[in-house]
């Protein structure tokens, strides 16, 4: 059996299906890195993708729900850390964020850049993995108590 046909068969999904549903919360982070849209509107982008995870996931009737959704959840995490990088200085333009308090001043700029770009990347990591465990339980919890969203 092939790598993607062993993760198929461990997600319940394609890879590919993975990466595309991680990708509709791109639109999200591109939309508030540049500030193009409202609240409402922002909330869509961010419950939109979600609900999409779960119905997929759901319809599916993946083997493992929060595996399904972890992974999903860590690629979101990937793209989100990227796009925020890449829109890194549209975002914050001449005002880029720094260290303050008993930090502020402390490290030469560019040391301080990179740091908070490391900092960043981590916390977008760990976004995306919070929101795919937390996506994962209810649908773990869902696909238990509804018997048309058990594992076949």
């Amino acid at each position: 059996m092939t790598t993607k046909g062993r993760m198929r068969e461990r997600l319940g999904i394609s890879p590919l299906l993975a990466g595309g549903l991680a990708a509709l919360g791109v639109p999200r982070v591109v939309a508030h890195d540049l500030s193009l849209v409202g609240p409402v509107v922002n909330a869509v982008l961010v419950f939109l993708p979600i609900a999409a995870w779960a119905a997929v996931v759901l319809w599916q009737r993946v083997p493992n729900p929060l595996r399904t959704l972890l992974t999903v959840g860590l690629v979101y995490g990937v793209l989100l850390a990227v796009t925020h990088q890449l829109l890194w200085t549209a975002a914050f333009g001449d005002a880029p964020p720094s260290l303050g308090g008993n930090l502020a001043g402390v490290l030469a700029p560019a040391a301080e850049g990179v740091l908070l770009r490391v900092f960043a990347f981590g916390s977008s990591l760990v976004t995306g993995l919070a929101v795919g465990a937390a996506t994962g339980a209810v649908c773990w919890v869902l696909a238990r108590l509804i018997p048309g969203f058990r594992p076949q």
